[in-house]
């Protein structure tokens, strides 16, 4: 472990241990489905009291960051692998080619949504951004056993709106439509969705085209800016 994630995790365990509420992290880990403990703080005061743990600190190398994650994914409570991501996202900009294995030790470690989808948008797609050739990595990471992989490489061009590889993106949904993971399923909607609000044409041409391959599910939720937005125009005065 560096010095700066000694410190760090030092500093974020301190300030979140002491705003433990019991009530609180009961209601959440049930909201989970029971499978992770929590320590019932909610967002807005997690990232003040984190905003606050990290004052006066140095800007993190790639190797403080690879070693704060994999601190605090070491520990128990949700909140701190939340503190882990939001750093990531942060800092993601300092981080090359190289980090992207860290990111899948990330990705496939106590995995969930509440997670993965941060670490796939926000932290493996801008790693993809600045460095094409982990474009080869995740035409392999979409073939995954793993289905969290998986639904990362589906997610990762989640906010490239007119930077986004559209060809890939298809081919993605493509190549796993006959998934029956409910996740993998909502990733290929979601996915279809946001791509849907800069080529609405494209999107709609892909999932007519492939209307018996894809999921209920997939469908309904690639339409659904489609959609809604022909109906907010249909009453627009």
């Amino acid at each position: 472990m560096t010095g700066y994630a000694a410190t760090v995790t030092e500093r974020i365990v301190a300030a979140l241990g002491a705003h433990r509420d019991p009530e609180r992290a009961k209601w959440m880990s049930d909201y989970m489905r029971g499978q992770f403990p929590f320590l019932g703080i909610q967002t807005a005061e997690r990232r003040t009291l984190q905003k606050a743990a990290f004052a006066t600190l140095p800007n993190p190398s790639e190797a403080d960051l690879a070693a704060l994650s994999r601190s605090l994914y070491a520990l128990p409570e949700r909140e701190y692998q939340y503190v882990a991501i939001d750093h990531l996202v942060r800092w993601v900009g300092v981080c090359g080619a190289g980090f992207l294995p860290v990111a899948r030790e990330l990705i496939t470690a106590k995995s969930w949504w509440d997670t993965v989808d941060g670490l796939a948008a926000q932290v493996a797609g801008p790693l993809v951004m600045a460095n094409p050739m982990l474009k080869a990595e995740m035409d392999r990471w979409v073939d995954d056993p793993n289905l969290w992989v998986a639904r990362t490489a589906i997610l990762h061009q989640l906010k490239y709106r007119d930077r986004t590889d559209a060809a890939r993106l298809f081919r993605y949904c493509e190549l796993r439509a006959g998934d029956t993971d409910f996740f993998i399923r909502k990733a290929i909607g979601w996915a279809l969705r946001e791509y849907s609000k800069t080529d609405p044409a494209a999107v709609r041409a892909f999932i007519e085209a492939n209307d018996a391959e894809l999921s209920g599910l997939s469908k309904r939720e690639g339409m659904l800016w489609i959609t809604g937005r022909k109906k907010r125009l249909a009453v627009k005065p």
